[in-house]
C-alpha cells in the first residue's frame, strides 16, 4: 500500500440517465426551462451520452438508458443564485417543488420529466455553505 497524500479535489461531473427516446424532451427541461449552458461534447463522447450542460466549473452528462429507472433517492445538490425566482419559474411551467427546509433552510426538491429527483440550494445560504459538517439523507 503506498502512503504517498491522495487529495480529492471536487466532482468534474455526475451523470443522468433518462429513458430512451427521451433526448428532446430533457433538452427542453434542463436548457429550455432551466436555462443551464448546453457544453460541445468531445467527439469520442458522442455515442455514449447526447447531451452535457455546465453549472459553474461542473457539468451534467445525460445519457439514454434502455433499463431507465428514476433517480428516486440519488440525486446532485445544484447550488443557485436565485433560489426563489427559480422555484417561481418551475411553479409557472406547471413543475412541483418539495421544500427540504427540515433538512435545512433555502432548498428544495424537484422530479424532472422522468422522475429523477434533483435538489436546488440557494448559494451562499446555511443550506450551501459549509456542507463538510452537514449530515444529509
Amino acid at each position: 500500500m503506498t502512503t504517498t497524500p491522495i487529495a480529492f479535489t471536487g466532482i468534474d461531473h455526475v451523470q443522468i440517465a433518462v429513458p430512451e427516446g427521451g433526448e428532446r424532451a430533457c433538452r427542453d427541461f434542463y436548457v429550455g426551462l432551466l436555462g443551464l449552458a448546453e457544453v460541445e461534447r468531445p467527439f469520442e463522447a458522442a455515442d455514449r451520452s447526447f447531451l452535457w450542460v455546465r453549472l459553474g466549473d461542473q457539468q451534467i452528462h445525460f445519457r439514454c438508458d434502455a433499463e431507465f429507472r428514476p433517480a428516486r433517492l440519488a440525486h446532485p445538490g445544484v447550488l443557485v443564485d436565485g433560489l426563489e425566482a427559480l422555484a417561481d419559474r418551475l411553479a409557472a411551467a406547471g413543475h412541483e417543488t418539495t421544500r427540504a427546509d427540515a433538512v435545512g433552510p433555502g432548498r428544495f426538491h424537484l422530479r424532472d420529466p422522468f422522475g429523477n429527483r434533483i435538489e436546488f440550494l440557494e448559494a451562499g445560504s446555511a443550506a450551501g455553505a459549509g456542507r463538510e459538517s452537514q449530515v444529509h439523507e
